[in-house]
């Protein structure tokens, strides 16, 4: 039976949020391996990360986790509900949104790019709200 679109998203969105945490681990990991830092010294927040995109990598990390129950619970709502026909027509560009936010939070902190994350997290909330409305029947 193949995916609907609402599975495959939710299912991505844990891909994303494992990927990321995959290299979370490998970077920390060759930083302990190459002994520039000890196994127990790292902040939970990256504040003691020697490079900048640590720093970005371990709050892209936790800000798609934040992230991942309001979108996973909607999703698997529909799925349950049988109202995946609400959600699959933007289903996609959730995803797709949540993977551009993360990517431009990668890449850098300058102004154009926290406003490119900002965007794709508007474009997320907005989906978010608008399946809310349309689950719960109220448009």
């Amino acid at each position: 039976m193949p995916l609907s679109p609402s599975a495959a998203a939710l299912l991505g969105l844990v891909a994303w949020s494992l990927l990321l945490v995959f290299l979370l681990v490998n970077q920390r990991g060759l930083l302990v391996l190459t002994g520039r830092m000890k196994v127990n010294v790292f902040a939970a927040d990256g504040s003691n990360t020697p490079s900048a995109f640590g720093k970005r990598l371990v709050r892209a990390h936790a800000n798609t986790l934040e992230n991942l129950p309001l979108q996973a619970a909607m999703l698997i709502y529909a799925i349950a509900a049988g109202q995946t026909a609400i959600t699959d027509p933007l289903a996609g560009l959730l995803l797709g949104a949540r993977i551009f936010q993360s990517c431009a939070h990668l890449i850098s902190t300058s102004a154009l790019f926290v406003w490119l994350r900002f965007a794709g997290f508007f474009v997320q909330l907005a989906i978010l709200a608008w399946w809310l409305l349309r689950l719960a029947q109220l448009v």
